[in-house]
């Protein structure tokens, strides 16, 4: 059985400690004793470590050794469209788990009243969930969660590859729109609100260079658009390596 992982602020020298509601969940909960082993993280080094105390606010680590972090994931980064809150959570849960790298809420035409400024009170939770999941899938890195902003804002950032789900027919796959993305540089993916993007949101896009993309022919509700895409992407340098290689 894989050992629990825990994200520290620090790993400095032989030493780490975990503080919160991390370190109370530890020492209360899972009742670490002096001498059990985890693994800690501190968004770079990946180390094994063993418990020195272990108190309800805070439990002292030694490190033991480093550990090989695996490969790096590929740098995806969801601009997602808010939806109601309980289905936006669960969306970040599960792109976490795929791999993403980062996710930019963004109030488009179509998203409902109020939630953009209700957002700004949700992103310290939408970074809890996210530092959970990140612990439960063995992620040694949280994806960064910004805070929310208009769409226009999401769509001139200089993202090197853009692609904006499309649920329009016509459209490229999202494999084929990917094809010649290795994996270096970050990948922005934009999925829409209930309702799919508007004709000027379309025309805004076009002319941003975010190219169209789709899942298939049925229409997805937001939030398993957002997780089929990541599934998609996060497998997708390695499928076109193997393509290329194979064409050598």
């Amino acid at each position: 059985m894989a050992r629990r992982r825990f994200f520290v602020d620090r790993i400095q020298g032989d030493r780490a400690t975990l503080h919160g509601q991390d370190a109370h969940h530890l020492a209360r909960v899972l009742r670490a004793e002096p001498g059990q082993r985890y693994e800690l993280t501190d968004g770079a080094a990946l180390c094994l470590a063993e418990v020195v105390s272990a108190e309800p606010r805070q439990v002292e680590f030694r490190i033991l050794e480093a550990l090989d972090p695996g490969p790096t994931l590929p740098p995806i980064v969801i601009v997602a469209a808010l939806i109601k809150f309980e289905r936006f959570e669960w969306m970040i849960e599960k792109v976490t788990e795929l791999g993403v790298t980062g996710i930019i809420p963004v109030e488009s035409s179509r998203t409902e009243e109020g939630l953009f400024k209700a957002a700004a009170k949700r992103v310290d939770r939408w970074r809890k969930i996210a530092r959970e999941s990140s612990q439960q899938s063995r992620r040694v890195r949280v994806p960064e969660i910004h805070d929310a902003v208009r769409l226009g804002e999401a769509l001139r950032m200089p993202f090197p590859n853009k692609i904006r789900l499309e649920e329009n027919p016509g459209s490229p796959s999202l494999l084929a729109c990917s094809a010649s993305w290795d994996g270096a540089a970050d990948l922005a993916i934009a999925v829409g609100p209930e309702g799919g993007w508007t004709d000027a949101e379309r025309v805004s896009m076009d002319g941003l260079a975010w190219k169209p993309g789709s899942l298939g022919t049925t229409v997805l509700r937001a939030e398993t658009a957002a997780i089929a895409a990541a599934a998609v992407l996060n497998q997708a340098p390695a499928r076109n390596l193997l393509i290329d290689t194979m064409a050598t």
